[in-house]
């Protein structure tokens, strides 16, 4: 194999979803971080394509969509390092084999970052990724964390608060606030979520059912991540306050159609 790609034989070809798991785990362990996207393979809302150079499997590619959708969505892309230098090609090939329309990725996901910018337009960003950076120790005398129990239901219904949540904060026998921790991304990773009773926002409740939340994750093994709308303010100034930074966007982008998909 030479280092010019006139003189290699590029081939993608869609596959079984298993045949894509050996390397997916060695994705996993580069990227060492919460993948928002992870649960679309389980789920199979995904295809999942080999990328070949002459034969030699070097690397895998996602296209997905939710559900019944049409997938034509790239999720992920990974090639092994020592083949990287054949990414693009490689990643233009897959678009036209898998004739996706856009590209959906984490910005700490570097080499799906790079093809984005290579290969999309009309690039948006609309998510913020978070990760547990502080230890903070946060306290509102009076306030309780604890497990819901089942005679709370009813009172935290009436607080139009989230009934199906497994924790929540007790102010003078009131329910001020509930969350829990969902485990869509790739374990160990724990997507935090919570709600504060519109009574009660603005005095420091949602940080402090933040906190608990990420001492809760860890005692149960798990890492605490989180992820909010880049224009909920409250919500970002509520996970910053717990100790939770921004770590990634998440961007979108419309595959361009002038791009040279062959070689």
């Amino acid at each position: 194999m030479t280092g010019s790609t006139a003189t290699i034989r590029i081939d993608v070809s869609l596959v079984p979803a298993e045949k894509t798991l050996a390397l997916r785990e060695l994705y996993r362990q580069e990227m060492n971080c919460q993948i928002v996207l992870d649960s679309w393979h389980g789920r199979g809302w995904t295809d999942s394509y080999s990328l070949r150079l002459d034969d030699r499997v070097v690397g895998y590619g996602l296209v997905g969509g939710v559900r019944a959708e049409h997938k034509e969505i790239i999720t992920e892309f990974y090639v092994l390092p020592v083949h990287r230098r054949f990414a693009l090609p490689l990643f233009r090939r897959l678009a036209e084999i898998s004739q996706a329309r856009s590209v959906e990725v984490q910005t700490n996901d570097t080499l799906l970052t790079l093809m984005l910018f290579d290969c999309a337009e009309k690039i948006e960003s609309n998510v913020i990724l978070f990760h547990d950076a502080l230890t903070t120790s946060l306290a509102i005398p009076g306030v309780s964390f604890r497990k819901v129990l089942e005679e709370d239901r009813e009172q935290i219904v009436a607080q139009k608060l989230d009934a199906d949540a497994e924790w929540m904060l007790e102010a003078d026998g009131v329910a001020v606030a509930t969350g829990g921790l969902l485990f869509h991304y790739n374990i160990p990773y724990g997507d935090i979520y919570m709600a504060v009773a519109e009574p009660f926002r603005r005095r420091g409740y949602g940080s402090y059912l933040v906190q608990g939340l990420k001492r809760t994750g860890y005692e149960m093994g798990k890492i605490p991540a989180a992820r909010c709308n880049a224009s909920n303010v409250a919500s970002r100034a509520t996970l910053q306050k717990a100790g939770m930074l921004p770590c990634a966007r998440v961007l979108t982008g419309v595959l361009s159609t002038s791009a040279p998909v062959s070689l």
